[in-house]
């Protein structure tokens, strides 16, 4: 299983501690067949210039999945 995620610093979520991104990386790190690309931009929160900035990435990423 192949992961990716991309989250803002600024999301309010993420700033507030409800999310925690890096464990789940942690957590796949000892798990075997799981893959996290976490990318973490930097003054982004989650709003929809975020998701139309990055958008194109994850359908990309998606995209390489599909078509193996």
């Amino acid at each position: 299983m192949n992961m990716y995620f991309i989250m803002g610093t600024e999301d309010n979520f993420y700033t507030q501690k409800q999310l925690l991104p890096e464990d789940l990386v942690r957590a796949s790190q000892e798990s075997r067949g799981v893959s996290v690309v976490l990318r973490m931009q930097q003054e982004y929160d989650h709003s929809y210039y975020f998701i139309a900035t990055f958008i194109a990435s994850h359908l990309e990423h998606h995209a390489k999945y599909l078509k193996a």
